[in-house]
């Protein structure tokens, strides 16, 4: 299953979960349950309606502080972390909500140059918001789905007030945890984007695009509480099936596409190298080609996640003598593949076992091999035995 998020109207928390309520409506029933074993069952109150603006139907979520919360709005991050972790909820969902919470908590240690388990949490901190990461990591547990992709952000204006007074939209924590993805303006004024959704969409660190081989299985809308002048303020959710009968995935990658005649082959093996190092990068390939005047050149391809995109150009730029790169977003396909440690001799070999259309294969990783290549097809038995058990 592949969900696309389609920020019509920004995402937050509450507007996260009540799309997802509305593609999933059999979840509702399980959320009572849910506050139970994270110990907020007398904290919270939890109210999800079926709302039009007479434009849209969607869902509308919205967690209360019950009459037995605490009035103070604040809490420390150790003491958020510590009570989520000892609650009764399953590993999964304690995970998902704790990798929330350290994303916003990072993003306010590096703006207030605190130490992460010294910050101290205001609006993120009161019970109804804890309670929303708890719904939301629920969600994403038990959802099945195997990818995620995004919209572009719309980026909002004006200001926002907060416990430390108005602030720019967006929030600065807000705009930390979103390095990296892209914003239009459709100059509508408001914050458009909480820090609550801000660390949602980074956990799940979305792709820009819809993956190939991915049929449209259903859609909802999570509404959020403002209103915005011109426009549903919604979250959009698109449902799709992955064939998963064809036997391997697809994906997007962006391909950088460039040519060199003015570096020396020492100076651009260097650059490579240092494009290669970069974290997000999947492969670099360069390949002699003949350009303008006859020239013997290199050709240059990059393949990396979507994401870091402007950083990866830029990083081209700044260690190749290349005036111009082409990029373009490509679906690739993968075939599903596991690696094994397999122990022969007093020594480990890594081995990788790829699942395809003919029946699987094993390959040794070459930097653990040499030299001893004479044991290579032992080990690549071994691991296929390895593998075959592991999975009956």
């Amino acid at each position: 299953m592949h969900i696309h998020l389609d920020l019509l109207g920004g995402i937050s928390g509450d507007m996260f979960i009540g799309a997802m309520l509305d593609c999933f409506p059999e979840r509702i029933e399980k959320l009572p349950d849910l506050m139970k074993a994270a110990g907020f069952a007398d904290l919270v109150d939890l109210q999800c309606k079926e709302t039009n603006d007479g434009v849209l139907r969607g869902t509308l979520f919205k967690v209360v502080a019950g009459t037995d919360a605490e009035s103070h709005d604040h809490r420390h991050y150790c003491d958020i972390k510590e009570k989520i972790s000892g609650s009764a909820l399953d590993s999964s969902t304690k995970k998902i909500a704790l990798g929330i919470f350290q994303l916003i908590a990072a993003a306010e240690a590096k703006i207030h140059g605190n130490d992460i388990d010294k910050v101290a949490f205001h609006e993120v901190g009161a019970w109804d918001s804890i309670a929303d990461i708890v719904c939301a990591a629920s969600l994403i547990s038990g959802s099945d789905v195997s990818s995620w992709s995004v919209s572009r952000l719309p980026i909002g204006k004006g200001q926002v007030n907060t416990a430390h007074g108005q602030l720019p939209v967006p929030a600065p924590a807000t705009s930390l945890m979103l390095e990296g993805f892209e914003f239009f303006d459709d100059g509508i004024e408001g914050e458009r984007i909480t820090p609550t959704g801000a660390a949602i969409l980074k956990y799940l660190d979305p792709a820009p695009g819809i993956p190939g081989g991915a049929f449209l299985n259903r859609s909802g809308f999570g509404f959020g509480g403002k209103k915005f002048p011109g426009i549903s303020n919604v979250l959009r959710l698109l449902v799709f099936d992955t064939d998963q009968t064809v036997g391997w995935d697809s994906d997007q990658v962006l391909q950088l596409e460039f040519e060199v005649d003015d570096q020396t082959a020492e100076e651009l093996a260097v650059a490579l190298e240092q494009i290669r190092a970069l974290k997000g990068v999947i492969d670099v390939v360069q390949f002699a080609v003949f350009s303008k005047k006859g020239r013997q050149s290199t050709s240059i391809r990059v393949l990396s996640i979507p994401k870091i995109e402007q950083t990866l150009i830029e990083h081209c730029f700044t260690v190749t003598s290349t005036l111009g790169v082409r990029r373009q977003l490509t679906t690739r396909s993968l075939l599903r593949r596991s690696q094994l440690v397999v122990r022969h001799g007093g020594k480990d070999y890594r081995v990788k076992v790829a699942m395809r259309p003919g029946g699987l294969t094993a390959k040794v990783e070459m930097d653990d091999l040499s030299p001893d290549t004479a044991v290579r097809h032992l080990i690549e038995e071994s691991a296929l035995k390895q593998f075959r058990e592991s999975n009956d």
